[in-house]
């Protein structure tokens, strides 16, 4: 049997990763392909209520450390429960957000240090990276504004964040394309939906065909 494929989807707030992932879905399972698209936090009913505890716009006083701890809690139930046996099963596995939102939200954006919290994932996730990571690149500016104008989308307590934390986890996503050139490909998620798709399962596709 085929092991799967293990792909995640980053970007800072609005990049519009999570729309995308839903139209990449449809693409690559009409090309034939067994797709599970899942997301962070949550995916599992004991990762999505901690997802409520991390994003409850009314945990202001929640402590940095304590929030990526609790990202990694959810992040090993959820690799463990659904994740990990998909892939066993062969299928194509897309994860909107994994452990690079950490490193740059937490480790890099709260000053916690991208190291630090590499290490705590590592506990978390043992050597379960991904295959490949599409990182939606948009400026902080755009994708705020994106949010500003999708009156559907949940505000969490990070939207709450002033334009300098947003700025810090920009920053944090450009330091992590360098360390890891060969797994982050770039998608310039400012594009239309249509062209972030297409750029997106070529990219997928190809590696598909590689593998197989």
């Amino acid at each position: 049997m085929n092991k799967g494929l293990f792909i995640t989807l980053e970007g800072p707030e609005g990049a519009g990763k999570t729309t995308a992932s839903v139209e990449i879905k449809k693409k690559l399972e009409a090309l034939g392909y067994d797709v599970m698209l899942t997301r962070e936090p949550g995916g599992i009913k004991i990762a999505e209520k901690i997802r409520e505890v991390i994003l409850d716009p009314s945990h202001t006083e929640m402590d940095s450390r304590t929030e990526a701890l609790l990202y990694a809690a959810a992040r090993r139930q959820h690799l463990a429960e659904k994740v990990k046996p998909a892939l066993d099963a062969g299928k194509v596995v897309l994860c909107d957000r994994f452990i690079d939102s950490s490193l740059a939200y937490q480790g890099y954006a709260r000053g916690l240090g991208i190291d630090e919290v590499w290490s705590i994932n590592q506990f978390a996730i043992g050597s379960m990276m991904p295959d490949c990571t599409l990182y939606f690149d948009i400026s902080p500016e755009d994708g705020l504004k994106r949010i500003e104008q999708n009156a559907g989308r949940e505000v969490n307590r990070l939207d709450l964040e002033g334009m300098a934390f947003h700025q810090k986890v920009y920053e944090g996503y450009q330091i992590l394309q360098e360390r890891f050139p060969d797994r982050m490909r770039r998608i310039d998620a400012s594009a239309s939906l249509k062209d972030v798709t297409a750029e997106a399962v070529g990219i997928l596709s190809d590696m598909l065909k590689n593998q197989h």
